[in-house]
């Protein structure tokens, strides 16, 4: 009897232990997914002449052969409410740093894309395209790794850039967003996001950018109001090594719409 007792236990021990291995990975925390990264252009313009040129570059040529090549959601941007000539604002994602590395080398091999954007890419010095492009290089953030693309339809976009004065600082501020749960209270108030980056290379770093969209101005009004007095909020932003005066020195904001052709 007692043999027949162990063989039973024997064998519903290995039974059990057969579905140890499933258990603990249904139960293991799931990989965070993999980080995009971003390059943020600003093309400055002269003219409504050098807008057509740059706006029909990116519809007619360089975002179909970008899609190709694996860098989806591409963003362009005209100024809410410009002070004479538009910028012009671009957001690419890409897969990895070997995807960015090799974009223009793949793209100047792309005859389509080179006839498509013939009367952008030559351009004569005497009638350029465009007067300077400004861009940055960033790391998406951990807790929100990829592009959250908004609903089609009319809305506004709200790019902001915050300087630190130390990239000590800077990763502090990171650290708020993500696991200072900073991003998940802007999704819960209506401050919807679109991506978060960490400028790897660029101007006035150390320095983080994110963009929110809104329906309108009213609606964005409402919803920083409501983040403002959140519980939570200011639960963390009470926190001292949280402290804006402590890791931000500089905030930039800027109003964007989307062209009819952006992605984004």
């Amino acid at each position: 009897m007692k043999r027949r007792n162990f063989v039973k236990a024997s064998l519903l021990t290995g039974a059990v232990a057969g579905l140890l291995p499933e258990v603990s990975l249904a139960q293991a925390k799931p990989k965070k997914a993999a980080q995009e990264f971003y390059e943020l252009r600003v093309y400055t313009l002269k003219n409504e002449t050098q807008q057509k040129l740059v706006e029909d570059y990116f519809r007619e040529a360089a975002i179909p052969a970008l899609n190709k090549l694996g860098s989806k959601n591409i963003g362009v941007f005209t100024e809410h409410q410009p002070q004479g000539q538009t910028k012009i604002y671009v957001i690419i994602p890409f897969n990895s740093l070997d995807d960015f590395s090799k974009v223009n080398d793949k793209l100047l091999q792309d005859a389509a894309y080179l006839k498509a954007g013939a009367a952008y890419l030559n351009a004569p010095a005497t009638a350029s395209a465009y007067e300077r492009i400004q861009s940055s290089f960033m790391k998406a953030f951990a807790y929100m790794p990829k592009i959250e693309l908004p609903a089609k339809k009319s809305r506004i976009f709200e790019l902001r850039r915050y300087e630190s004065h130390s990239e000590v600082a800077g990763k502090k501020k990171i650290e708020m967003f993500n696991e200072g749960g900073e991003i998940a209270i802007f999704k819960r108030v209506g401050l919807t996001p679109v991506f978060f980056g960490e400028a790897l290379i660029g101007e006035l770093r150390p320095n983080l950018t994110y963009m929110l969209t809104f329906d309108d101005m009213e609606e964005h009004d409402k919803n920083w109001k409501v983040f403002g007095s959140d519980p939570e909020w200011k639960k963390i932003s009470s926190i001292p090594e949280y402290a804006n005066a402590r890791i931000v020195s500089n905030i930039t904001r800027t109003f964007l719409v989307p062209t009819a052709f952006s992605q984004i």
